[in-house]
């Protein structure tokens, strides 16, 4: 089952809106997944710095703890903003890798759900409406972002096997269906240096495009090349920082439907999560052709 929403703005006029569009679309597929939820909002960067979505269980135990962790290596947090059991700690650029050594080693309680420059990753357990609310998603702007609600069939309901899931730089993918050769892969990635917090089929194809992405393919190509090497079904939807992907599997047994406009481009997995679009009646629609790379950018 599944359910997965992507909005890409091409008018800035809308950015203000797209916490609010998104979770409206997410919410509207809860029944094709009430497991878990999370939701990529891209959006907000400031030059020189990179930020960093960590979680913890214990929040209130272990936030505090993030601050001395990066202080005591060097790292100063330019800021640092709580919200539930996630925070967003901005550093500079050049202090990434330190700062994720930095917290593995003196708070082994927080997880890194993502960084980027531009990318803040909120997800947990529960329903949609649920998950919306606990992060105030509603009130959020950005250029372009992704959702999923999920049912488990796989593996554990947790925090850490909600989608989306980020292996790479502002890079996210969510995805609908099943790999078959994904502990293959797993096992030649990891064979690369990559390391993986799950057993979630998920977390490695989002590790195979970041991969692949570092051979210097962009992600139009990435996505081409997941088609010979990935085994399985599979719809995905992916952000990277300035762009927004779709890729299904060459059965395409998913359900996928697409609408643009000269202000947006969204994907849903059913079209019911499109309806209350601004401007939907004048949208093209379409249903993605199985084995082709559909991809925006700014």
């Amino acid at each position: 089952m599944c359910g997965i929403a992507g909005l890409f703005l091409k008018d800035k006029s809308l950015e203000g809106e797209l916490g609010a569009l998104l979770s409206d679309m997410l919410v509207t597929l809860t029944d094709r997944g009430p497991d878990s939820a999370g939701i990529a909002i891209y959006g907000g960067g400031s030059n020189g710095l990179v930020k960093l979505t960590v979680q913890s269980p214990e929040p209130a135990r272990d936030f505090p703890l993030v601050k001395r962790a990066l202080s005591d290596a060097g790292i100063e947090v330019v800021s640092l903003h709580a919200k539930d059991t996630h925070a967003v700690v901005a550093v500079e650029r050049s202090k990434l890798d330190a700062a994720r050594a930095a917290l593995r080693a003196a708070v082994p309680g927080i997880r890194v759900m993502g960084a980027g420059e531009t990318i803040e990753i909120y997800k947990e357990t529960g329903l949609p409406k649920d998950v919306v609310s606990r992060f105030d998603i509603r009130k959020m702007s950005g250029t372009h972002g992704i959702g999923h609600t999920r049912m488990a069939t796989e593996s554990a309901v947790t925090t850490l096997g909600a989608h989306p899931f980020s292996t790479g730089p502002d890079q996210c993918l969510v995805h609908n269906g099943s790999l078959s050769n994904h502990n293959n892969i797993r096992r030649e990635l990891k064979r690369l240096g990559m390391t993986f917090e799950t057993e979630n089929d998920t977390e490695v194809a989002a590790a195979y495009l970041s991969a692949e992405m570092a051979k210097g393919k962009d992600l139009g190509q990435a996505l081409t090349s997941a088609l010979d090497d990935l085994d399985g079904f599979f719809t995905f939807v992916v952000g990277t920082h300035n762009g927004f992907g779709v890729l299904r599997d060459p059965i395409a047994c998913k359900p996928a439907v697409m609408a643009e406009t000269d202000r947006y481009v969204a994907f849903g997995s059913e079209y019911r999560a499109l309806v209350n679009l601004p401007g939907i009646a004048q949208a093209r629609v379409w249903e993605p052709e199985p084995s082709t790379v559909y991809f925006w950018e700014h």
